[in-house]
Order: structure tokens, then sequence, then C-alpha cells
């Protein structure tokens, strides 16, 4: 499959793909509603949240990588449209 010519910003896709795997985090904010129910260290919400964005960074990474080795460059192909204004045998009158 080609891709585009648009390279996208990482942290741009990152924040999408945040937004799209918010189900994810989760268990991070049960464990940040247990720290002020039952006082846990809050360090544990913090290493929890911190796996999730490391998941999805390394998620990313995987894809873009499997992207970048599916892509071929296609070869530059002679334009043939008789009607093109790229032709050199248009002629304007």
């Amino acid at each position: 499959m080609r891709r585009t010519k648009r390279a996208g910003n990482f942290f741009v896709c990152l924040i999408f793909n945040m937004l799209l795997n918010l189900e994810w985090s989760i268990p991070a904010w049960i464990l940040l509603a247990l720290h002020y129910i039952l006082d846990i260290s809050i360090i544990w919400f913090w290493a929890a949240l911190g796996l999730w964005v490391l998941i999805l960074i390394s998620w990313m990474f995987v894809m873009g990588w499997a992207a970048d080795c599916s892509s071929e460059k296609d070869p530059p192909k002679e334009n043939k449209n008789p009607y093109s204004a790229k032709s050199s045998d248009f002629k304007q009158s």
C-alpha cells in the first residue's frame, strides 16, 4: 500500500492515538481514585499512566516501521494523455 506524501507530526499522531485508546488508561484512573479513597501511593497512578503512554509510543513506532517496510517507490510514468497540458504536442491557437 502506498503512503501519502504528507508526513504527520509525531505529537499530533500521539495525541490522536491517545484519544482513540483512552479506555486503556482506565486502570490508571482507578488507581487515582484508590489514592484518594484508600490513601495508596500515587506512584502507582503515575506508573500505570506512564506504561499506557509507553505502550502507545512503542505501538506507533512498530506501525511506522511496518509502513516503511511496505512502501515501494513508484517509477515515473510517461504521460500518455493527448489532452494533457503537459504534453509536448500541445499547441495553443
